[in-house]
């Protein structure tokens, strides 16, 4: 209710004048990370984004004490790695990682079953301290072919012993 004109009101009380913002400039997309166009860029190293892809983390742990590590390979870097390729997965269908996406990577490197030895040979360099390198994740993730990550995780199995049809590594050029 207002107050009437002849009650003495305490300046502190008076109605002051509004802060005056300034009308802002014209915007341009001139920052180095500004997006052009209307599609997400792609390509190797640029990564797949999807919703909520830290989940995978939380599933690839539930893998730890079914790994089928050699001497010299880490739990840490295999989870990364692995990761990496799970959640490069489920942003190419474009929805959060599940528990599939985890096992088709730890499948394809050959982490849940035996794997052929020139894929145990080809992984190790590239999965070395993963957990650590985040090129070194993107690298691993880059590795699999599209059609690849288009697979079940029971196709994948059944494919591992051509796992260069699958994957583009350095032993398997």
């Amino acid at each position: 209710m207002t107050q009437p004109s002849y009650v003495p009101i305490v300046e502190a009380d008076q109605v002051r004048r509004a802060y005056q913002l300034h009308v802002p400039s014209a915007w341009t997309p001139s920052r180095p990370s500004e997006l052009r166009g209307t599609r997400q860029p792609s390509g190797r190293s640029l990564g797949t984004p999807g919703p909520d892809q830290g989940f995978a983390l939380k599933l690839a742990r539930r893998f730890v004490e079914r790994l089928q590590l050699t001497a010299g390979e880490s739990a840490d870097d295999t989870v990364a790695g692995c990761t990496a390729v799970a959640t490069r997965r489920s942003g190419l269908f474009g929805r959060a990682p599940a528990v599939y996406d985890l096992e088709h990577a730890f499948t394809l490197f050959g982490f849940l079953r035996e794997a052929p030895a020139g894929l145990v040979a080809a992984r190790e360099p590239l999965f070395r301290s993963a957990s650590h390198d985040y090129r070194a994740q993107r690298a691993i993730a880059d590795a699999v072919h599209e059609e690849t990550l288009r697979l079940t995780p029971a196709a994948v199995a059944e494919r591992l012993v051509d796992w260069h049809e699958l994957l583009d590594l350095p032993a398997s050029r």
